[in-house]
């Protein structure tokens, strides 16, 4: 606008200079209204003196101002909602453009500019149209984009929800129903008088695990609201193995199963030590579902260049190969333990996805009637203090 309000000047042409000089400012004071964030005060202005520019100069220069209005005809269609906004400005741009076109005027401070200045004010308009459309459409594939991204946060974080669920259901069942037996026994009459004050001290004893236990997955739990994130850290396994083991404690000795443990003291795990211990919990739970009543689950740490393997063997009821080829997957088909335990087929579901986020995965090996053994592995952390000692 600049270099034609100067080309106008010397061409003689003063009052459709200024006019130039005019629509120049307006885009200047748009950026100033821009930098003090007065959107719309600067869309009005913008919109206010373009229309009142390139109606006059398009009537009395005949200069092909209308292609510019009809430029802003859809910018305005573009970039305002309120449609009582749009439909005036179309009324009155309209209104302009037909004014222009079927009723010039000729004016002696307003002779026409030359045909080749026509075509070029008419290249400009309509390359601009192509442009602005353009940039819309790019923005409204950019807005597309991140409405898709935000809807696959909530799947994963709705997913995420329910794995969180899962969790708390798995590690809340077997306490409570084990506390449920005891009660059972207790209205049924079955402990005698001399044995409830030990019976008593295994259901404080049961209570306190509980209140802990709820307390370590709602402390998870909160840390993973905004969905399950893997915070991996070099910690040492055996203390994870005890917190396990005392977890179960009292279904151990109902089923008088033996447990026997091969880990090295400074066996060290690079993982999240949460989701590790959630991975032990759901596998050695299942361990003792499955084994017979006075069999032996085997939990063992082998220790590589770079990995540790941590391996849970039972001898109880084994899997069929069509049981094994549903593990991992949502078509399996949970079935009921040595006790009649009901599983719902979610930890091992859990248990490979903390195993993959962890860098590591879960093999497993089973026969029926002759158990099953489940080999997981993990990045091997760094330990410098301790011996190498067995932890059993």
């Amino acid at each position: 606008m600049f270099f034609f309000s100067l080309l106008n000047y010397s061409q003689e042409r003063y009052l459709l200079a200024v006019l130039n000089v005019i629509t120049a400012t307006s885009c200047i004071l748009v950026l100033i209204f821009h930098k003090y964030r007065k959107y719309l005060s600067a869309r009005l202005a913008l919109l206010c003196i373009s229309v009142l520019v390139y109606t006059f100069t398009g009537v009395y220069f005949h200069n092909g101002a209308e292609y510019f209005l009809l430029s802003i005809l859809f910018v305005v269609i573009l970039i305002y909602d309120n449609k009582w906004v749009v439909g005036s400005v179309s009324v009155l741009i309209i209104t302009a453009f037909m004014l222009i076109v079927f009723m010039p005027q000729s004016w002696y401070l307003a002779p026409p500019v030359p045909p080749e200045r026509v075509w070029i004010n008419v290249a400009t308009s309509l390359i601009f149209l192509v442009v602005s459309l353009s940039f819309f459409k790019h923005i409204q594939s950019d807005y597309q984009k991140e409405i898709e991204q935000q809807r696959q946060t909530l799947v994963s974080m709705n997913k995420d929800k329910e794995k969180l669920f899962s969790i708390v259901a798995h590690d809340i069942r077997s306490p409570l129903a084990t506390l449920e037996g005891l009660l059972d026994m207790f209205q049924r009459g079955q402990y005698p008088r001399e044995d409830m004050e030990e019976a008593a001290a295994i259901l404080y004893k049961k209570v306190s695990q509980l209140g802990a236990t709820l307390d370590n997955v709602l402390r998870w739990s909160t840390r993973s609201m905004k969905g399950i994130q893997t915070r991996p850290d070099d910690f040492l396994l055996a203390p994870v193995v005890t917190e396990v083991l005392h977890f179960f404690d009292l279904i151990i000795q109902q089923k008088q199963i033996t447990i026997s443990l091969q880990i090295p003291v400074s066996t060290t795990l690079y993982a999240d030590r949460d989701q590790v211990s959630v991975i032990l919990r759901n596998l050695f739970s299942n361990a003792l579902k499955f084994s017979y009543p006075g069999g032996t689950v085997e939990m063992t740490a082998v220790i590589t260049d770079d990995e540790v393997l941590i391996i849970v063997t039972d001898h109880g009821m084994g899997m069929s190969p069509q049981q094994m080829r549903g593990l991992f997957t949502s078509q399996q088909h949970p079935g009921y333990g040595t006790g009649g335990e009901r599983g719902t087929g979610l930890g091992l579901l859990l248990c490979q996805e903390f195993a993959l986020q962890n860098g590591g995965m879960i093999e497993v090996d089973s026969i029926p009637e002759n158990g099953t053994s489940f080999t997981v592995h993990f990045k091997k952390g760094e330990y410098t203090a301790g011996d190498n000692a067995a932890f059993n």
